[in-house]
């Protein structure tokens, strides 16, 4: 796809666009002096070369990769006209891409009814669902995993309610036992499964949750911020196929979130919550003497705890779907490659001599640790930020990230490691790219190569 050509189009079209409304004069105030914009220019391109290269797939350290091309135009081109999707007068057309785009998400989901919007990131999207489950739960604390993202604490303190740290497994997943624990003594109204934590990118048993759902009449939100376009994988042949029951179960939770600016190739920032009952809108209502009078329809901001949002990222994300629609055939192609990645490295690291996995991948997340004699804890801690520093200064660099995993999480998964402090770094990375799958030999190379070097 041709950038420059799309954005050159993009530019022309708004152009055409605006003086279909007449000519008018630039206030003064606005004009500025070209060579005083191509000094500030020049400093602000050499500041942004103060970047790791998310674009490449040497860098495979966090949730980081560029927006698709069309995305960027779409984002661009609105951003011309600069639409707020807050109400329907202030960005009419993105606000319809945004509910045609919410829709698809949904249906991704398995929603047969819903109400959703987008958000500014993952965080907003799960304070407005807590805060939808607070209402309809008043008193009542919110249940998590204790591998959950760090959001969910910090949003029950924000909401003023009991947040309830939950067990994991030896995996990493929510541990349903210790669940029900916390359930019999009634002060929890809404469980909050996650379909891919950041850390490891488990995916705790949704399927399995439904039934306390029912036993106990509490709220099930799904956390699917970072894994959610996963779905489009559940069930497919091949290897990137996964376990379908979590997935498909998300249809039955009372809501979900996910990020578009993830797996959903889209710019920061956006994010999305969704309903799968309408009538929970009625906990945002509200009024506005100078908004929401252009039309009788519902507009965005009467179902959203944000005010002015960027109606180019609705067009983004809107275009973004005519091309890449969320589904198996769509999205999903892009997500089998990072996955195919992720469990082809995790045989390579398994076959290694200097390399050890410490987790098998459920979804594009790769962690392992370099092997070390003696091999105790504080051993594996110090060569892990070894590797990853040493890997970041070379002249032919790659980019990880590390993973703190306690003293009892790593001694159920590694237990002739000596425990010798309470908890050791892994060396942990994301294959979110595509480019990944082809460009894993080399990547794997250059790991072992630092682990090697003492």
């Amino acid at each position: 796809m041709d950038l420059q050509h799309w954005l050159g189009r993009a530019t022309h079209a708004i152009q055409e666009w605006a003086d279909g409304h007449g000519p008018y004069q630039p206030h003064p105030s606005l004009q500025v002096d070209e060579d005083r914009l191509a000094a500030a220019f020049e400093e602000f391109t050499g500041r942004l070369k103060d970047n790791y290269p998310f674009f490449h797939p040497r860098y495979a350290g966090q949730m980081l990769k560029p927006p698709h091309p069309a995305a960027v135009v779409g984002y661009l081109t609105a951003m011309l006209i600069n639409p707020n999707n807050h109400a329907l007068d202030g960005g009419p057309a993105t606000a319809r891409m945004e509910r045609e785009a919410v829709a698809r998400l949904a249906g991704m989901f398995g929603y047969d009814t819903h109400l959703g919007h987008l958000t500014t990131s993952g965080t907003i999207a799960n304070l407005e669902a807590l805060f939808v489950a607070r209402e309809l739960h008043p008193g009542q604390g919110v249940a998590y995993s204790a591998d959950a993202h760090y959001t969910h604490g910090r949003m029950c303190h924000v909401l003023g309610v009991q947040g309830h740290p939950v067990p994991t497994d030896d995996r990493g997943r929510l541990d349903l036992d210790a669940l029900e624990d916390v359930l019999r003594t009634g002060r929890v109204g809404t469980v909050v499964l996650t379909a891919g934590t950041t850390g490891l990118g488990v995916v705790d048993p949704v399927h399995q949750a439904l039934a306390l759902k029912e036993r106990h009449g509490v709220r099930l939100h799904v956390d699917a911020a970072y894994g959610g376009f996963f779905t489009l994988l559940a069930g497919a042949d091949g290897p990137e196929g996964i376990d379908p029951e979590p997935w498909r179960a998300i249809a039955r939770c009372d809501s979900v979130v996910v990020d578009p600016h993830k797996h959903g190739l889209q710019p920061y920032g956006c994010g999305a919550v969704l309903f799968r009952d309408p009538e929970v809108g009625r906990f945002y209502l509200h009024d506005s003497p100078y908004t929401y009078f252009t039309s009788a329809d519902l507009h965005l901001g009467e179902i959203s705890l944000e005010c002015s949002r960027a109606g180019a990222s609705a067009a983004a994300l809107w275009l973004t779907f005519q091309l890449l629609p969320p589904t198996p055939d769509g999205l999903g192609r892009v997500l089998a490659a990072g996955r195919r990645a992720a469990l082809r490295w995790a045989d390579l690291i398994a076959a290694s001599d200097v390399l050890e996995l410490y987790q098998r991948p459920e979804l594009d997340i790769v962690t392992c640790f370099p092997a070390v004699e003696p091999a105790t804890l504080s051993a594996v801690d110090a060569a892990s930020a070894r590797v990853l520093a040493d890997g970041m200064a070379s002249a032919d660099p790659v980019f990880l990230s590390t993973l703190r995993a306690g003293r009892e999480s790593f001694a159920a998964r590694h237990p002739k490691i000596t425990a010798d402090a309470d908890g050791a770094r892994v060396l942990r990375s994301v294959l979110m790219k595509p480019e990944s799958e082809t460009h894993l030999a080399w990547l794997h190379a250059r790991v072992e190569e630092f682990a090697r070097t003492r």
